[in-house]
């Protein structure tokens, strides 16, 4: 329990159902959702869109997303994959002819196709209750009235709108300049769109009028992008990855999310007393980042498309662990892992919501990049993700950009299992820190015995890229004592990551935990 004396978040306790999210109407609109009789995934799927209106920069209806479930009185977990494709004609070999050596981060190029309203619009079918015209009702008010710019929203707003070019400038800054704290944003282009999928379902999406929009756009800048590539996308089930630490179990999505790197950083972590060090010490930081290096190391050699994925269980198995902790030194800091020729940002939105029959949904939606490509539809002005910088030219690596092809994706849902019943869906924004921050969520519950909102709450530290970043929450002695193990320590500008969770507790209630760092919230009733 937190000190009341000092600044702080209590944790959400409710019967009936919570949402954990990073916006307060995203949350307030996944709660209406069930008390009008939905259920999770309904909630869920409503939240998300609306966060594409809130966190136009995290988010959107051009993007992708991936989602764990657990059905309403079972224990099984479900994953489905909503990540899209690159275009059929897609080639590396034409890249890499024209003397690129990575994917233009901002360019047509890596644009690959939208699969998050794919993915909402077959769960709403098989999960869901209330259908689309209910569910995509809040978002289509708020996205033709407005809504207020939140703080951390105008805060992450402004770095990433240099980006943006031609009609995105016009759909995303407000009288050509970006918007300020409190000021209205609205999108009655995306409006329009998402009325006509609530009435006539994905075709209204990926086929007609809204996709040869897209495909306009892209096509001027000289992608390569078709109409069939957009009525060819196609989500599907999956079957989770999981592994145990101590007597937890954490489930993530398979490839090409890049979950199992969590689950190998765990095992890495599982050699070591943990549970002894200080949780805000230097050594735990240090064990925690040389853990983070070789399992990144791995996860850029090994995680693809799914069909591309061919290590993945050399990745997950014990030997593995066992031979990459041996090579950790407690006393100096290693070099860090081979540098990714895929691009790697910061930029999601993820929501959790369990309802009352206890189906409990972990769905994580970006467009990968502040703003994504930065090239928005010309009409619609649906902004386009740029996923495809998550593919590498390196000719004949698994990631290797391919027509047809998913890329790896660093956004990850997650889910904890004990002893066979699920105890709690979670996830950890911040693009490549996310396998990173899922294991210090489930070390600090598991080593530390923090409450889900502690275990948030609690500073972070990433060692990324050749850097050592703390957070401010850690003292000076730490950054000093990292500095005298080799480490590059720098302080980020802004906060690493964000995270919701919510725990099913064995007494039957619900707790909700939201991270600070962002502007959201958890809710419950």
């Amino acid at each position: 329990m937190r000190d009341f004396h000092f600044p702080g978040r209590s944790a959400v306790f409710a019967e009936n159902g919570v949402c954990a999210t990073s916006h307060p109407l995203a949350a307030a609109t996944a709660i209406d959702i069930l008390k009008r009789g939905g259920n999770a995934m309904d909630a869920a799927i409503a939240g998300a869109v609306l966060l594409g209106i809130c966190e136009p920069q995290m988010t959107g209806i051009g993007g992708d997303c991936f989602v764990l479930i657990s059905p309403a009185g079972s224990d099984e977990i479900e994953a489905y994959n909503g990540s899209g494709r690159a275009p059929a004609a897609a080639s590396a070999a034409d890249l890499r002819a024209r003397g690129l050596t990575t994917v233009p981060t901002y360019g047509p190029e890596a644009v690959t196709i939208p699969g998050a309203i794919d993915a909402f619009c077959r769960l709403s079918e098989s999960h869901g209750k209330l259908g689309l015209d209910t569910v995509l009702a809040p978002a289509i008010h708020y996205a033709d009235a407005g809504v207020p710019v939140a703080p951390r929203v105008a805060f992450d707003w402004g770095p990433s709108a240099e980006i943006l070019k031609g009609a995105a400038r016009e759909h995303y800054l407000v009288n050509g300049a970006v918007p300020e704290v409190g000021q209205m944003f609205r999108a009655p282009a995306q409006a329009e769109v998402l009325r006509r999928i609530a009435k006539d379902g994905r075709a209204a999406f990926y086929e007609g009028e809204v996709a040869e929009d897209m495909v306009a756009a892209l096509n001027a800048l000289g992608g390569v992008h078709t109409t069939d590539d957009f009525a060819a996308t196609c989500g599907m089930p999956t079957t989770p990855v999981s592994g145990p630490y101590k007597h937890v179990d954490l489930v993530e999505h398979p490839p090409n999310g890049q979950g199992a790197t969590a689950i190998l950083m765990l095992n890495i972590l599982g050699h070591f007393d943990i549970a002894n060090m200080d949780p805000l010490g230097a050594e735990r930081a240090h064990i925690e980042a040389e853990a983070a290096k070789l399992a990144y190391d791995a996860r850029n050699r090994f995680i693809a498309d799914a069909d591309h994925t061919t290590r993945l269980e050399h990745m997950l198995a014990p030997e593995t662990a066992a031979r990459l902790a041996a090579l950790i030194d407690p006393a100096r800091a290693m070099p860090a892992a081979a540098p990714l020729t895929e691009s790697v940002h910061k930029d999601t939105i993820y929501i959790t919501v369990v309802d009352k029959d206890r189906m409990s949904v972990s769905l994580i939606y970006s467009i990968f990049h502040g703003f994504g490509s930065g090239i928005a539809s010309e009409k619609f002005g649906i902004l386009l993700q740029n996923r495809g910088a998550g593919f590498t030219l390196e000719e004949g690596h698994a990631n290797e950009m391919q027509g047809g092809k998913r890329p790896m994706h660093t956004i990850i849902p997650a889910m904890l299992r004990q002893e066979g019943r699920v105890t709690m869906p979670f996830g950890v924004m911040g693009g490549a820190y996310q396998p990173n921050g899922h294991a210090r969520f489930v070390s600090n519950l598991v080593d530390f015995g923090m409450d889900p909102q502690s275990a948030i709450d609690a500073p972070r530290a990433f060692s990324d890229d050749g850097e050592m970043k703390l957070e401010k929450g850690y003292g000076d002695d730490v950054a000093q004592a990292l500095t005298e193990k080799g480490h590059k320590v720098t302080r980020p500008d802004g906060p690493i990551g964000g995270a919701q969770a919510i725990s099913i507790r064995p007494d039957g209630i619900l707790e909700g935990a939201s991270d600070p760092r962002k502007d959201g919230c958890a809710l419950g009733y």
